[in-house]
């Protein structure tokens, strides 16, 4: 894999959000967003949530809560959350945001000295089983914190924050789950599959079949055998489940073997 550093990104991200939630009124606050049954004050609330978990783990080593019996990673963190978010409903926007002004600068100085390509504390399960880099943990959360704020611009109406220096890292990172969404299919070794995203902060990726598994990177050796082309918008939203399997495959150009272009189009890159 190669190193990507969102760290410099985090404040540049926090400023855009902060900047948003203090223009908000009383009704932008209680809009609906794409999170089913949250509205922008429980968006902001998963946010400060994660603020809090990490700086907490990261930081003072702090195990939080524990996972219940017979209980999966995705209901682990639907139920937390879902609690942390009922219990936030008694605070205010403007404490929320001010301890997310306050904690911001505690996330940054907590992953100010890690070691990039040392390992991370916690798996990245939607890029792969086992231990994750540390630098992809980091860039994981960086993607929660963009698509989180997007979710609430997409609820008060108010684009932004998505200018290339700030999506393509997202996409860049949510590319390492291309691998998994082909984990199934078992082509010939050589095989390689395009993804091209268009747009200022698309790129392009191939995932290519050696050894039995799907790896990672940006140059085509051979003609693709599929290939799937999107635009940026549509690119976040399939990844994070903001648009269904289906709207992204009517949005895209399929190209090349059907069961591979069906594959990547099943491309998710959070818990789910």
């Amino acid at each position: 894999m190669t190193v990507l550093d969102t760290r410099p990104l985090y404040p540049l991200e926090r400023r855009a959000l902060l900047d948003l939630l203090t223009s908000l009124d009383a009704a932008d606050w209680a809009k609906p967003t794409v999170c089913a049954g949250w509205d922008v004050h429980d968006v902001t609330a998963h946010i400060l949530n994660d603020y809090l978990r990490r700086v907490s783990g990261g930081r003072d080593h702090h195990p939080g809560a524990v996972f219940a019996a017979d209980e999966t990673l995705p209901a682990y963190l639907a139920r937390t959350n879902d609690e942390f978010v009922r219990a936030a409903r008694q605070c205010s926007p403007r404490i929320m945001i001010d301890l997310l002004t306050h904690l911001g600068p505690q996330l940054d100085a907590l992953w100010a000295d890690a070691d990039l390509t040392g390992p991370a504390p916690l798996g990245v399960s939607w890029a792969g089983p086992g231990p994750a880099p540390a630098w992809l943990d980091i860039a994981r959360d960086y993607t929660e914190f963009w698509t989180h704020q997007q979710q609430i611009r997409d609820a008060v109406s108010r684009p932004g924050a998505a200018e290339p220096a700030l999506l393509h890292p997202v996409l860049a990172t949510f590319a390492q789950a291309l691998p998994v969404a082909l984990g199934e299919q078992d082509p010939p070794p050589g095989t390689a599959v395009l993804v091209e995203i268009t747009g200022p902060a698309g790129g392009r990726w191939v995932c290519l079949r050696e050894a039995g598994a799907w790896r990672l990177t940006r140059v085509a050796e051979r003609e693709p055998a599929a290939s799937v082309v999107m635009d940026q918008d549509t690119a976040w939203r399939l990844a994070t489940r903001g648009i269904t399997v289906e709207e992204a495959r009517r949005r895209a150009e399929l190209r090349g073997d059907p069961a591979l272009t069906a594959a990547v189009t099943t491309w998710l890159a959070i818990v789910a």
